[in-house]
């Protein structure tokens, strides 16, 4: 059993739209080794919605400000496919691990790069 909350924060965790609030936020919830730290949307007014809805403690609306963030330990990327690529990358080189929504990249280069990546060879 873990003695520490593995501290999520989830990109794209919407209130009141989207897959993260349908599926991710709920199931996350509701497993005990995870405590939702944040959550990021696109404007700081969402962010502080979705952080009050639940209950997170910090509402990002740049996500290189909360993968960076100490308070941090895994990112979900639930976004528009588009993003996926420069969110996961940029989570990875923050030290976090990763969860992102499938497809991991909008094409077959994009997600091959996280291979790579992740076995500590980076190919740009």
């Amino acid at each position: 059993m873990l003695e520490e909350k593995i501290r999520i924060g989830i990109i794209g965790a919407n209130a009141t739209y989207g897959w993260s609030m349908r599926a991710h936020l709920p199931a996350l919830q509701a497993l005990p080794e995870y405590e939702l730290a944040a959550v990021c949307t696109s404007s700081p007014e969402t962010a502080a919605e979705s952080a009050k809805a639940y209950g997170a403690t910090l509402a990002f609306h740049d996500y290189r400000e909360m993968v960076t963030h100490s308070d941090i330990d895994l990112v979900s990327v639930s976004v528009r496919v588009p993003l996926h690529h420069e969110m996961v990358l940029a989570a990875v080189e923050a030290g976090k691990h990763v969860f992102c929504e499938w497809p991991l990249g909008a094409n077959l280069d994009e997600a091959q790069k996280y291979v790579f990546f992740g076995s500590g060879e980076r190919r740009d």
